[in-house]
């Protein structure tokens, strides 16, 4: 476990959320409950400053880099939270940040869909049973729901 701490320790020091979904399975094994939320709030935080950094220099995340990528996976589960807990207002408001964020139209398509369901009070539930495909989303292997059935917009 010790070894564990220290690389966590080492990517979080470097601002390397990368490396942190690498350690992922790891810290499901080893550690509880409550150090696993602490573990992903820290993931978060260090997504949210890359976001503040990114809106105040105008830049558009490149999600062929591992870091973007990786941050925007964390704004993108940060805004599923938010849905899921019924904080509508606020998961339609980050997934329309998300949708200007980068510089991936299928990506920003996807998000629009996800933040017009939310606008229109749709739960998470129903948004993934009748809006997602979620088995062409898994065939298709983004980290976002990315296919939808015919008709959702």
């Amino acid at each position: 476990m010790e070894e564990l701490k220290k690389k966590i320790l080492k990517a979080q020091e470097a601002g390397d959320i990368a490396a942190l979904y690498v350690l992922e399975g790891e810290a499901h094994e080893m550690f509880d409950e409550q150090t696993l939320s602490a573990y992903y709030a820290n993931i978060l935080d260090l997504a949210l400053e890359n976001l503040t950094n990114a809106l105040e220099s105008a830049r558009q995340f490149d999600m062929n880099s591992v870091q973007d990528f990786a941050t925007v996976r964390a704004l993108y589960e940060y805004a599923v939270e938010h849905y899921s807990a019924g904080k509508l207002s606020d998961a339609a408001a980050l997934f329309e940040i998300l949708s200007g964020l980068t510089n991936d139209e299928a990506f920003a398509s996807a998000m629009k869909i996800h933040m017009r369901s939310a606008q229109k009070g749709v739960s998470l539930d129903d948004f993934i049973n009748k809006t997602a495909d979620v088995d062409a989303t898994q065939k298709a292997g983004t980290f976002y729901i990315s296919v939808f059935k015919e008709g959702a917009a």
